[in-house]
This record gives C-alpha cells, sequence and structure tokens, in this order.
C-alpha cells in the first residue's frame, strides 16, 4: 500500500472533493431522518391510506357478476340489449350457475342482481338449484343445445324471456363499473349504459346528504356562536385562572360520546331535568320534545363539539396584543366599532380552523343521531352502518364513504384557499 507524502497529506482539498463531501454529508444527513420518520410514515401508510385506497377501489369495485358468470358476459359481448338475448347466452348461464352453486357463490351474485331488479335473488338461486336441466325423456342437456337449454329455462321461470334480468348481467361485465358511485348520487344507468336519474322512490341520498349538511352547518354555527364569546372571555383572564376554566372546556375529552349522549337523553326526555325545569319556572306548560328529534341532535352535538371550537379560538385570542383594541379605542373608535373591526379580522384563522374541524368532525358523526334523533335526523354515516352491518353492501357503504370524503377534502381546499387570501399568497 503506497504511503502518502507529507505534500499530499497537507494538500488543500479540491473544490470537486468539497462539493462530494458536501454531497455525502447531506445524504447522510437526510437517510438518517428518513430512518426516524420511517415507523412513523409506515404506521400511517398502513392506518390510514391504505384504508383509504381500499375504500375507494371498492366503491367502484363490481365483481359479483364477472367473475362468477364469466361465459354468460362473453356470450352477451356483442348483444345490442334490446333484441333477445343469443341461444348460447342461455347455454353460458346454465353453466356458470352450475359451477356457482358448486362454488358456493351463487348467494352473493343473486343478491348483487336483486339490488338492481327486484326479484331476482329467487330467480338466480332457483335455477340455479334445478341445474343441471333436462329433457322430456329425462337425458340432461349439455352446452351444445343451446336452443333445448333455452326452452327449458323458460319453461323453469318465465323471468329469462323477459330482457331485464339480461340487461342488468350485460351491463355489469366489467369487474369495475360506475353503479354504486352513481346511486349513491340517485343516479343509474339505463339498459343501453347511459346516466339517467335513478327511480323516485329510490332517489333518497341527495336529501340525505343535503341534510348532513345542513346540520353540520347548524352545529358548527351554534358552537361559533357560543365559543367565541367564552374564548375571548378565557383569553381576557389571567393565565392562572384561565387553566383552571379550560379544565372544565376540556372534561368532555374524559368522557365516553355514547356516556354524553345517554346522559343527555336523561336530562331532555319529558320528565327530565330540563322539561321539570321549564315547567316549575312557569314557562311551559306542557313538557317540550326534545329527545328524539333535530333539537335534541344540535343539543348534544353542540355539547360534544363545544371544545373543538374554543381551543383554536382561544390559541388565536391568546396572541393578538390587547393594545390594538385600546390604541382603536384611544383614536375614538365606538368600542363595538374597534372589536369588529380591530379585534374580529385578527381572530380569522382561529374561526376558520374551528369552523372547519368541527363541520368535518359532525358531517361524520353517527351515534348521537341513532339515539337522539328520529328518523328524519339520521345523517350519511347512519346508511354506511347501516350497508356494512345489515345489508353486507359493501359496494355501496364504500361509494357513500368515498364521496363523504371528498365533500371533506373540497372543502379543506377551499379553506386553503381562502386561508392564504387572507394572509396575501395569491
Amino acid at each position: 500500500m503506497p504511503i502518502a507524502t507529507e505534500a499530499e497529506v497537507n494538500a488543500e482539498p479540491t473544490p470537486q472533493q468539497l462539493k462530494r463531501d458536501l454531497r455525502a454529508a447531506e445524504t447522510r444527513k437526510r437517510l438518517a431522518a428518513l430512518m426516524l420518520i420511517a415507523p412513523l410514515a409506515i404506521f400511517l401508510l398502513m392506518t390510514f391510506v391504505a384504508p383509504i385506497v381500499v375504500l375507494l377501489v371498492r366503491a367502484v369495485e363490481n365483481p359479483e357478476i364477472a367473475s362468477t358468470l364469466p361465459h354468460t358476459v362473453a356470450a352477451l359481448a356483442k348483444w345490442d340489449r334490446k333484441s333477445p338475448p343469443p341461444d348460447q347466452a342461455y347455454a353460458a348461464l346454465a353453466t356458470d350457475l352450475l359451477k356457482a352453486r358448486q362454488d358456493s357463490t351463487a348467494g352473493p351474485l343473486a343478491r348483487r342482481i336483486n339490488t338492481e331488479l327486484s326479484g331476482a335473488r329467487s330467480l338466480v338461486m332457483g335455477t340455479a338449484r334445478a341445474l343441471p336441466l333436462h329433457d322430456a325423456d329425462g337425458k340432461e342437456l349439455q352446452a351444445s343445445q343451446p336452443a333445448q337449454i333455452k326452452e327449458a329455462m323458460i319453461a323453469l321461470n318465465p323471468q329469462w324471456a323477459e330482457l331485464d334480468s339480461w340487461q342488468v348481467i350485460a351491463r355489469n361485465g366489467s369487474i369495475y363499473s360506475p353503479y354504486y358511485l352513481l346511486a349513491s348520487l340517485d343516479l343509474k344507468q339505463n339498459a343501453v349504459g347511459d346516466i339517467i336519474q335513478a327511480d323516485p322512490e329510490a332517489s333518497i341520498y341527495r336529501s340525505i346528504f343535503g341534510r348532513t349538511l345542513w346540520m353540520s352547518a347548524m352545529v358548527t354555527l351554534f358552537t361559533l356562536l357560543l365559543a367565541y364569546p367564552l374564548a375571548y372571555w378565557l383569553s381576557t383572564m389571567s393565565e392562572r385562572r384561565a387553566n383552571l376554566l379550560m379544565i372544565l372546556v376540556l372534561i368532555p375529552f374524559w368522557t365516553s360520546i355514547l356516556v354524553r349522549v345517554a346522559a343527555w337523553i336523561v336530562l331532555l326526555q319529558s320528565e327530565g331535568l330540563v322539561n321539570s325545569a321549564l315547567m316549575l319556572s312557569g314557562l311551559t306548560q306542557a313538557p317540550l320534545e326534545l329527545v328524539f328529534n333535530r333539537v335534541g341532535v344540535y343539543i348534544s352535538m353542540t355539547h360534544i363539539l363545544l371544545p373543538f371550537m374554543i381551543l383554536p379560538l382561544y390559541s388565536v385570542m391568546k396572541s393578538v396584543p390587547p393594545t390594538y383594541l385600546k390604541a382603536a379605542i384611544s383614536l375614538g373608535s365606538h368600542p363595538f366599532a374597534a372589536f369588529w373591526r380591530v379585534y374580529v379580522p385578527q381572530t380569522y384563522p382561529g374561526i376558520g380552523a374551528g369552523v372547519l374541524l368541527v363541520f368535518i368532525m359532525a358531517g361524520g358523526y353517527y351515534i348521537t343521531p341513532a339515539l337522539l334523533g328520529g328518523p328524519n335526523e339520521q345523517m350519511v354515516s347512519y346508511f354506511i352502518a347501516y350497508f356494512i352491518n345489515t345489508t353486507i353492501n359493501w359496494g355501496m357503504a364504500c361509494a357513500l364513504g368515498g364521496l363523504l370524503l371528498t365533500g371533506t377534502l373540497i372543502l379543506y381546499g377551499v379553506y386553503r384557499r381562502f386561508a392564504k387570501i387572507d394572509v396575501g399568497i395569491a
């Protein structure tokens, strides 16, 4: 190994060598930083990003018909959906249903078709149980006898002579389709695939989304009206007294939502404390209906979400110098005008953060409307839970959840846009 000379040891590094050393040092720092945040990034990826991706994919996934009836879908590929289906489609359907019965996949298939065509469940299951088909002599019909299979299936159930069932199969021949997303917007595809308005008796989801937005907005307004003066009062106190009262504000965080909702049911019922106090004071002559309607839902949700509005407002108000308001008054401004024109604009960031937080959380509420509200107070989350737990319709549940997520992201984008405008960023 050659020994470096004294001149080489004492020689100053070249600019290229300094750049290489600097890049190497920066690379080491970046790798160290990545190693530090890698556990958190993996955790967020597995518990937050991956479920959202699965939800969005499941909202457009429609595998039951395409995977269970592959031969039937292929036989209907060139069908115009207006004339009677070809005889080969009947033979292919008989083959697919026989295999579906053997693989125990006929049930999910029947349930999926039944979501678009009432009575299709008994049609599919009855046909699957009757397979294989036989002719008049008792011989089993083969796939090479499509005309005879067609006659046997129609004789078994005349509904196979109608186009509705075949149109549903042809329309959902792909693993991915917009069916659930369209249904969650009260839309559907007609026989030839055009998007049209859903039947009036099935058009409920737009009104449900409208109700969710309205109730969330009202709860947000109520919490803002209550939280703003309270946060201002806390910001004017000494730090010791403010911290003591802030503990009272944070107490709801330490109590289960279910317990708080149950407590409100006890307080607001006909013989509860609130009605008893109103009647004893003479303000009312009979108990008011405060539970199992929208009034009770508003009261409980406002109480639960109030701290989420107070905390952002308090943190912003605490940083506003009180001298600004005093200076405006000393210059001749009316106290109310000074408060409205000088103080309130400085609290806009806190108002925006609190409104965004409360509105988003209110839009996803399920327990409070379910326990304190009636049928007309149920929000989108109630129907998501219904499709997951009762009808086991994951596609519809994911479609509703995806639309709720989209609305939340749009609201957040609007907030960010206005927040940039407020601070002078174009």
